[in-house]
């Protein structure tokens, strides 16, 4: 079996981005474990299952990574959190202050909506048809 395990996103800090991803958006922290450079391998996960994708949390350095937090797909939606109830996480998300930027909508291939993480990458919010 083959699947992408882990996805790197370029964030300002660890701290703030810990906090975004487990409190905001209800992703569990894995693994937090100090680098002799100074960084952090930091993984959080959207759900408890072992067999999900998790993002690493990369503290940008140097100016070429610091331009590219929140913009890491040019500007399109790059990362896809699906949903077993999207009116439910959709409320819990809004009420944690995250930033939709379009109202909830029905697709043929389920109901999305787009939001923004804390440093503007564009997600969707998706709760598969079927």
């Amino acid at each position: 079996m083959r699947r992408i395990a882990l996805v790197t996103l370029v964030v300002d800090d660890y701290d703030e981005a810990v906090r975004f991803y487990t409190e905001a958006l209800g992703f569990h922290l894995v693994e937090d474990t100090p680098r002799p450079d100074g960084s952090r391998w930091v993984v959080v996960e959207p759900g408890s299952e072992a067999a999900g994708t998790g993002l690493v949390l990369a503290r940008a350095k140097g100016e070429a990574q610091q331009g590219r937090v929140g913009d890491q797909t040019g500007g399109r939606v790059g990362f896809f959190l699906h949903t077993d109830d999207f009116a439910r996480d959709h409320a819990r998300m809004t009420a944690a202050g995250v930033t939709f930027l379009e109202e909830p909508r029905h697709e043929p291939y389920g109901t999305v909506a787009v939001f923004q993480d804390l440093y503007g990458n564009r997600w969707d919010l998706l709760q598969p048809a079927g």
